[in-house]
């Protein structure tokens, strides 16, 4: 997930779940009170406690001695998003394409709502590009019968009439 807040400045704070370290995501479990699958499912919700958490540990980074009670976000409903990468948006679509019980429509509901919660949107279409069907290549020219040569015999015949034998 891509965590971001727009600062006073205008500024925009970009990081990612990916960067993290253990510790780094154990001090979230441990700030949050969530575990890791909860506190990633908490920012697909855009929960404030999640996103702001991750943004305190990367903060963390310049200031050590930054405590999460101390760590605030001003106006973060307007300013703070979480967003999916690629990577994420690659797994979700592989599941819904290989799900033979996917019901139809399902695919094209999911790709509007990816569409809204992916960091870049154009990531969407390309991981469903990666699990479309591939056509078979017409590119390549069928194998071709080699061209007939000198027969054996017309060799020997050949070298027995130079000897003169």
């Amino acid at each position: 997930m891509i965590v971001s807040y727009r600062q006073d400045d205008d500024t925009v704070q970009e990081v990612s779940t990916d960067d993290l370290s253990a510790i780094e995501s154990a001090a979230i479990e441990s700030a949050t009170g969530l575990d890791w699958d909860d506190v990633d499912t908490a920012l697909r919700h855009q929960a404030p406690t999640a996103m702001r958490a991750v943004l305190w540990v990367f903060r963390r980074r310049q200031q050590p001695n930054l405590r999460f009670s101390d760590f605030d976000l001003p106006g973060w409903k307007r300013r703070t998003k979480a967003r999916l990468e690629y990577a994420e948006i690659l797994d979700m679509v592989e599941a819904l394409v290989k799900n033979p019980e996917t019901p139809d429509g399902l695919a094209e509901d999911m790709t509007k709502h990816l569409r809204v919660m992916a960091h870049d949107p154009a990531d969407v279409d390309k991981a469903f590009a990666e699990f479309a069907p591939k056509a078979p290549d017409t590119a390549t020219p069928p194998e071709q019968e080699p061209e007939p040569g000198p027969s054996l015999d017309a060799a020997s015949e050949t070298s027995s009439t130079s000897t003169g034998l």
